[in-house]
């Protein structure tokens, strides 16, 4: 068995608000929701993500803020990723670094206070 990608569902305070900062900010795509129903799909190349308020929440008891990762396929990635966002004023918590575990990341977040770590492994380049 094979599973698929997950996908993570980040709680926000109002769904409109989320849309403009993911879309504006981070260059995802409005797939389709909004306020009124609760919940709404973006996407960038294959990530998704769902956006949820606190009354679609509500049943299950969710409360964020939460952190996700996204792995990237280079350092070079991870450096243009992060100039782009810089340049869109997106909310940086800290620029690109190389960790000794062998992740180059960086920090970002959401006006929610959701934190994205995006990350590339670079521990089996040869490079290195």
């Amino acid at each position: 068995m094979t599973f698929p990608n997950p996908v993570p569902e980040i709680p926000v305070a109002t769904i409109d608000a989320a849309i403009a900062y993911y879309v504006n900010k981070l260059g995802f795509t409005l797939d389709w929701g909004d306020e009124q129903g609760g919940i709404a799909g973006i996407s960038r190349g294959d990530c998704r993500l769902f956006l949820t308020n606190a009354s679609f929440r509500s049943s299950f008891g969710t409360a964020g803020p939460i952190l996700f990762w996204l792995n990237l396929d280079s350092k070079v990635e991870i450096d243009e990723l992060f100039a782009e966002w810089k340049s869109a004023q997106a909310i940086i918590v800290s620029e690109p670094e190389d960790k000794p575990w062998h992740l180059r990341e960086f920090v970002a977040s959401d006006p929610d206070g959701n934190l994205i770590r995006v990350f590339y492994d670079f521990r089996s380049d040869s490079s290195e």
